[in-house]
């Protein structure tokens, strides 16, 4: 008797996944081994043991990914001040390609041929968990059951869970997707779907308060950092996962981290979504402080348009790729000297700036001062203006000698 062929599934139990399980073997008779990865969603795992092998997996991995998420793929965006269109701080992005690595692991322990995910045929989702298998595992099949199977909708979904007696997770159904782990929580769909409607924060927000909630005094939080990396927060070290949940409560308490946007989808359509950011908007604030006094004019520029196009790497699930990699390896440079203390005021919704210190400090006081100093020489200004407005003056004396003919 021939051995089945096997596919590593990535798991989480709800409905989608749950009926995956049955498909796969009633479509191409595969041993499933399913995958659950715990990125911070909160979710008790455990249960998910049960429930994979009744549905029909003959085994699950579940995998705490949370500190290699934050250290080798939150910390290094934020280095990079990486952020797409301007708002999104990247939370589902770049989850994937650390999900989807650990599927490629599991599978080449297993002897797998196959990997499966329940992303839809309209996301940016596919694309990362796909672009992920094919820069590591080539060889490996890639089966997307949202874009082949006979099943349109929810209620399919449940049809062919109940016709085959596959319990159907008992949960109290929420209107809006939403997809969480420790960096962020998003939301899309229901009445967001309109760009009109204003988000009702009230029901909306699970991670944080709405800022006209927040208190009625601002918060004031330190955060350290040690080459770009964030190390302590108000004096207190902590792990890269500990630390995250400190600033999402601290944040989420002042209202801090809510972004509202209609973006542009990979495969070309635009979504809105909401996200809740609460440690992230933070971190980012307090980097940016830090690397406004630490970097050279120049270096902080040309990062800034590097910055954008690593955050489209990340959008596009390109993580797994050599311009990526080489724009990392430029950031970790330019970090260097990105060492010192930030201070921030958190109050209702605004982070501001309140303060910040290092021993890189390019910042002068001498030189800058407006009171009477002996460093710099004003005079010099006027030789430096003439020299370059030069091909200004030029093009204008051009134009004036033209003007007439």
């Amino acid at each position: 008797m021939s051995q089945k062929e096997k596919v590593i599934l990535a798991y989480s139990g709800g409905l989608d996944t749950s009926i995956i399980i049955p498909w796969l073997k009633e479509n191409y008779d595969y041993e499933v081994i399913a995958m659950a990865a715990d990125v911070g969603q909160g979710e008790e795992l455990d249960p998910l043991n049960e429930k994979a092998i009744k549905t029909g997996a003959s085994k699950i991995y579940i995998e705490d990914l949370n500190e290699v998420f934050v250290k080798d793929f939150v910390f290094p965006t934020i280095k990079a001040g990486a952020v797409y269109e301007g708002k999104y701080l990247l939370g589902t992005s770049f989850a994937r390609p650390i999900i989807a690595k650990r599927m490629v692991e599991i599978a080449e322990k297993e002897g797998a041929t196959a990997i499966c995910h329940g992303a839809t045929g309209k996301g940016n989702d596919q694309v990362r968990f796909e672009l992920t298998v094919k820069a590591l595992a080539p060889h490996l099949k890639i089966i997307a059951p949202w874009r082949i199977w006979d099943i349109k909708s929810r209620e399919d979904a449940i049809e062919y869970a109940e016709a085959r007696n596959i319990p159907i997770p008992v949960s109290k159904k929420d209107n809006y997707s939403m997809d969480r782990n420790l960096w962020h929580l998003s939301h899309e769909g229901s009445d967001l779907e309109d760009p009109w409607n204003e988000p009702q924060y009230d029901k909306l927000l699970k991670l944080m308060v709405s800022p006209e909630k927040a208190p009625d005094k601002p918060t004031y939080v330190e955060i350290d950092f040690e080459k770009g990396i964030p190390k302590k927060v108000n004096g207190v070290e902590y792990s890269p996962v500990e630390l995250i949940a400190v600033l999402n409560k601290i944040g989420g308490e002042n209202g801090v981290g809510i972004v509202d946007m209609v973006e542009n989808r990979l495969v070309g359509m635009k979504s809105r979504g909401v996200y809740e950011t609460p440690g992230g908007t933070i971190l980012y604030a307090a980097h940016r402080e830090l690397e406004l006094l630490c970097l050279d004019r120049d270096t902080l520029h040309y990062k800034d348009l590097v910055s954008q196009r690593f955050a489209e790497l990340v959008y596009f699930g390109q993580w797994y790729t050599p311009l990526r990699e080489a724009i990392s390896a430029f950031v970790d440079v330019t970090q260097e000297n990105v060492t010192g203390t930030v201070r921030l005021k958190l109050y209702k919704g605004n982070c501001m700036p309140a303060g910040a210190k290092s021993d890189y400090s390019l910042y002068s006081e001498e030189l800058s001062t407006f009171e009477r100093d002996e460093v710099y020489n004003q005079k010099d200004a006027e030789g430096f203006i003439n020299l370059f407005g030069l091909p200004m003056k030029v093009s204008a004396l051009m134009k004036e000698q033209n003007k007439n003919k």
